[in-house]
């Protein structure tokens, strides 16, 4: 019996531009069965729900919402939407580059030579930031037009936002330096098979402790952890055009197959999928 098809409009996708490197967008139509694990990205992230109703994870923080809403999830925030029960849901997201953003924030006179200022507002739904949000889509998505009129649109889009929501810096907790030593050696490490007790042993922390300080610290487990930066690697090698194959071996996973039941976990698609379409 051959398997029924998927069809179009439950499919994710996602547009690329080589033109445009510092920027990523991904699109469905149809997500009642798409299902996020909690995950977190190393670029800011911005969608807006085009339709029906979903759950939506950000750090703490977990709230019901509908078409409408613009979600804003800064970097390495942990975070995961999903649709409500047997729902439909539709949205579109926008995965910008931190150092392009951080260079436009600058070029408005936000905190000059100070990083990255984090959004403290992470949900909105203001008419003009989801209208503004779709134009956008609609625009990048349009092969008739050229680079330039798709970067000078970006550039309107991200600065308004800037104006609109006004990024302030927040205030860091004390840093946990055994904590970061544990991350910093999972992010030199993380291609390569890891044992508990490697990560314990270079941060100088028992195996209870880190595992339970480490959640609430980046809100993941040690081993989340991991798969997460794994699967970072994964869709920049995708991104470049590396075969699937290639690239689980690469990221650490065991085959193909382990990379592709945690892709699906993490970014909702196949790996194919993410590569294919673009």
């Amino acid at each position: 019996m051959s398997a029924t098809p998927i069809p179009a409009d439950a499919l994710p996708q996602f547009w690329r531009d080589p033109a445009l490197p510092f920027i990523e967008a991904r699109a469905i139509a149809d997500g009642r069965k798409v299902r996020y694990g909690r995950h977190a990205h190393r670029t800011f992230s911005i969608g807006a729900v085009t339709g029906g109703h979903s759950t939506y994870l950000n750090a703490n923080t977990m709230e019901r919402i509908g078409a409408g809403a613009v979600v804003v999830v800064n970097p390495e925030v942990v975070h995961a939407c999903n649709p409500a029960e047997h729902a439909p849901w539709a949205y579109r997201m926008f995965y910008v580059d931190v150092s392009w953003l951080t260079q436009l924030q600058q070029d408005l006179g936000f905190g000059a030579n100070q990083g990255f200022r984090e959004f403290a507002q992470t949900l909105s739904a203001r008419p003009d930031l989801f209208a503004g949000l779709n134009r956008l889509y609609d625009l990048l998505t349009d092969v008739h037009e050229d680079a330039l009129h798709k970067e000078s649109a970006i550039t309107a889009y991200f600065s308004a936002l800037q104006q609109t929501l006004n990024p302030a810096p927040v205030a860091q907790r004390e840093p946990n330096h055994r904590l970061a030593r544990a991350a910093e050696f999972i992010e030199d490490n993380y291609t390569r098979t890891l044992k508990l007790e490697e990560i314990c042993a270079a941060a100088d922390l028992s195996p209870s402790y880190l595992i339970r300080a480490f959640r609430q610290q980046y809100g993941m487990t040690p081993h989340a952890y991991v798969v997460n930066r794994r699967i970072e690697f994964s869709r920049a090698q995708l991104r470049r055009g590396h075969a699937i194959a290639d690239v689980a071996i690469e990221a650490g996973f065991a085959d193909q197959a382990h990379l592709q039941r945690a892709f699906r976990q993490f970014v909702a698609a196949t790996p194919g999928q993410y590569r294919g379409n673009a």
